[in-house]
């Protein structure tokens, strides 16, 4: 590995360098922190020449780096072919000189957010004394230690470097070892460890509720939850959180160990690109969340290309050009200049793919009518069950009509519908001895606008419904407002004209007033898919719903069969 120096080198004459270059040749013992002598002549370099010198040195007592900075400020070079694993330090310790003016010695911010963002074994700032060498060195702890502040850093005063008794291997060891245990207690192996961010405005008030569901659909994707954090502020423009308080958070994700951020809201392109560029961990919004909780439970051909063309609509306006000098020709006449930007190149090819994946769904969907037509012919009525995600809609599904989708304790756990004919129990009040039985796609809040429209063709099947049975959790407490969210979004689709049974899910899960309470506000159907109770009584109520609507209901047999003639 070659040794150059690094930093603020310029009207240094070829002494100075020379003598700048020699410190590279310096060791120190493996177990001390810091050499007196080195520290001395480090300090001597500096006051000189007017300048912070730091020195970056390994467990093996060697100069691996040489940095030069201003009289005020030194900045680090990029530490990236210094390997650092999941739990471990960097293996590098950083002794910097301080010149500055004054008998107080203090590690200044910037150099604590070095230590926490590149994980070093320490830091360590000289400066001379009377007859002596001050020192003050700072180290990470484990956030859960004693040891360590609110910031999960220790940091130790020296009046005299002399009289530190400290085998520094052993010491660094030891809180690595403290690290590393810290890391598998609170990490789970093959899960992305994440921290949520929330930033509500004053009119917000469901603030608990929303970053559970969070939590939720985090837990969906696989992810582990390590913290969450809170901020109630008018969002800012640029970051969303301000640029001090993004900061903050950066560094708490790193003291943790996560890899990963994920917001509570829809970030704006300029807001994800003004926080990517802030950290080198992954950014992601809520919708992104339920983009990959949808790319991951796509089963179906359709399912894979509808999620595929929202996330290519949705990643379009944020894509950014990493490398302005990454400009290449196109080639061809009139591509000869500068020629497009490897930018203009990935967007001009995702403007392609979005235009080939509507067509392979404007395909799919007309197999799709082919279907609809094919059920329509035997005029059998479709009662579509619907609600809010995770509500156990495919549950009561299974358990109406013996079947055995999948049904998981996990947001989205149907993304494909499902049709099944359904034998009613008194066929000679409503004319029809079965109706067609269809689990949708659950609904969420802030459903991603690309979402709604490439599952469109989804969708359009409860347009063809005559009943929707609505699930809701009664063992929910914001069940109205579930309740509200799922009516807001046929409200969109312009299906509240559709008769809508409530059916109340999970009541073995609820105490019996509050299913009372509920029954006795929505007319409800209180049943529990998992028991298998009330099922009769969610059947003779679809029997008498579609009785007391038959005229209106042959009507719209009759608007569909022509429709799909």
């Amino acid at each position: 590995m070659s040794q150059e120096l690094s930093g603020n080198l310029k009207g240094l004459a070829p002494s100075e360098l020379k003598s700048l270059q020699k410190l590279f040749g310096r060791r120190v013992d493996r177990s001390e922190l810091v050499s007196l002598d080195l520290s001395r002549e480090i300090l001597e370099l500096a006051t000189d020449l007017n300048r912070q010198i730091g020195l970056l040195i390994g467990r093996d007592g060697k100069v691996a780096e040489v940095i030069i900075g201003s009289k005020d400020l030194i900045y680090l070079p990029d530490l990236g072919r210094y390997r650092v694993g999941q739990g471990r330090l960097r293996r590098l310790r950083l002794i910097y000189t301080d010149i500055s003016g004054g008998e107080e010695l203090k590690i200044k911010g910037d150099i604590y957010t070095d230590l926490i963002k590149l994980r070093l074994d320490a830091v360590v700032a000289v400066k001379s004394g009377r007859n002596k060498v001050a020192a003050a060195y700072a180290y990470i702890m484990p956030p859960t230690s004693k040891a360590a502040n609110a910031s999960g850093m220790e940091t130790e005063i020296l009046a005299d470097l002399g009289t530190l008794d400290l085998d520094f291997i052993e010491f660094i060891e030891d809180i690595e070892s403290q690290l590393s245990l810290y890391t598998e207690r609170t990490h789970v192996v093959g899960k992305t460890n994440a921290i949520l961010v929330g930033v509500y405005g004053s009119g917000v008030k469901d603030i608990q509720s929303s970053i559970d569901e969070l939590k939720e659909l985090a837990r969906t994707a696989n992810v582990h939850v390590l913290d969450t954090v809170i901020q109630k502020r008018t969002p800012d423009p640029k970051t969303l959180l301000g640029k001090g308080k993004l900061e903050e958070v950066v560094l708490h994700c790193l003291k943790l160990g996560a890899e990963m951020i994920i917001f509570d809201c829809e970030l704006r392109p300029n807001q994800w690109r003004s926080v990517t560029n802030s950290t080198e961990l992954r950014v992601i919004d809520r919708s992104m969340l339920i983009l990959d909780i949808f790319a991951q439970r796509a089963n179906s051909s359709e399912g894979r290309l509808q999620v595929e063309l929202a996330q290519l609509k949705y990643n379009l306006p944020r894509l950014v050009e990493t490398d302005s000098g990454l400009s290449r020709l196109s080639g061809g006449i009139g591509g000869r200049g500068p020629g497009e930007t490897k930018l203009e190149l990935g967007r001009r090819r995702i403007r392609d793919k979005i235009v080939l994946l509507e067509d392979k769904i404007e395909k799919i969907g007309a197999q799709r009518d082919l279907r609809r037509k094919q059920r329509s012919d035997n005029m059998l009525p479709v009662v579509a069950i619907l609600g809010y995600t995770n509500v156990g809609k495919s549950a009561l599904f299974n358990k109406l009509t013996s079947s055995a989708v999948l049904a998981e304790n996990k947001l989205f756990a149907t993304l494909d519908p499902a049709h099944r004919r359904l034998r009613l129990p008194n066929p000679d009040v409503t004319k029809n001895e079965a109706v067609i039985l269809t689990d949708t796609v659950g609904f969420i809040r802030e459903l991603p606008a690309e979402l709604m429209t490439a599952f469109k063709a989804t969708l359009d099947e409860l347009n063809e419904a005559v009943l929707f049975l609505h699930i809701l959790d009664a063992s929910d407490p914001i069940v109205d407002e579930r309740k509200k969210a799922v009516e807001k979004i046929l409200a969109e689709m312009s299906l509240t004209d559709t008769p809508t049974v409530i059916v109340l899910n999970k009541c073995d899960k609820a105490d019996k007033d509050t299913v009372d309470a509920l029954c006795n506000e929505y007319s409800a159907v209180p049943v529990s898919a998992i028991k298998g109770t009330g099922m009769a009584e969610l059947l003779e109520r679809v029997v008498y719903e579609l009785s007391v609507r038959e005229k209106r209901l042959r009507q719209k047999l009759k608007e569909v069969h022509g429709q799909s003639a």
